[in-house]
């Protein structure tokens, strides 16, 4: 039996950071898994489209497809615009819409990882609080994630971790970053919890003109590749079952 194609689909940008950092990361989710054909598509802004790339695959014989939302909460592009796009998709493709990214362990590997790259270890969990900038959302189930990965971002040691957003919602980053200090947190660190750079990161590292600490988008990392085929996996299975 043939694995399913994973497609993974991501927002796009008109800033070409953004396109060249998801590329980057499906690459290294495709050589984790070589046996699993892996193809990129976008909402908008950036090509292919996703209608082009399922005629293409329509085209070339695939039949399963595991269609999976580079996007780390369940807001309406998960909830209405992947849905309304793969429901136009040809008949003859059985499509399964993977959940998105967040949240995760792997999430917070992540982001931990991306702490320690800008310069922080782990012995500095104690006297660190820990901004996590995410670009913001209506919709309450999306910022409830956000407080949820803010809470389990705490109970890895660091000494607070409060949300903050770069658009939709309140509190900015720059808010969160002077009340960390208000407190008397004695360093103050902002983890970007996006994946690739564009408009909204932007604003995020601009908001973290006063903390200690700015560390990089989530980008490709090892663990945000290995989440892309876990959710894959997950989806798969439940395709196959659906057979």
């Amino acid at each position: 039996m043939n694995r399913p194609v994973l497609l993974v689909i991501a927002h796009g940008s008109r800033d070409p950071r953004h396109a060249a950092t998801v590329h980057a990361l499906v690459r290294r989710a495709a050589r984790l898994r070589p046996g699993v054909r892996v193809e990129t598509a976008f909402l908008d802004f950036n090509v292919p489209s996703v209608p082009a790339v399922l005629e293409r695959l329509v085209a070339e014989g695939v039949r399963d497809v595991v269609a999976l939302p580079l996007l780390l909460t369940r807001a309406f592009h998960a909830k209405a615009d992947i849905p309304a796009v793969l429901r136009e998709a040809p008949p003859s493709l059985r499509i399964r819409q993977a959940p998105v990214l967040g949240p995760s362990p792997l999430l917070i590997a992540a982001l931990e990882r991306r702490l320690y790259e800008a310069g922080l270890t782990p012995a500095d969990k104690r006297s660190t609080g820990v901004v996590l900038a995410s670009a913001g959302s209506t919709d309450p189930e999306a910022i409830a994630v956000i407080a949820e990965m803010a809470r389990e971002l705490r109970h890895t040691g660091w000494c607070a971790v409060r949300p903050a957003f770069a658009s939709a919602s309140l509190p900015r980053t720059e808010d969160v970053v002077r009340a960390l200090r208000e407190d008397g947190v004695r360093r103050v660190a902002v983890a970007p919890y996006v994946i690739a750079p564009g408009r909204l990161p932007d604003r995020i590292a601009e908001g973290a003109a006063g903390a200690d600490v700015l560390a990089e988008v989530l980008g490709p990392s090892l663990e945000l590749a290995r989440l892309l085929l876990a959710r894959y996996d997950e989806a798969g299975v439940a395709l196959s079952a659906a057979a």
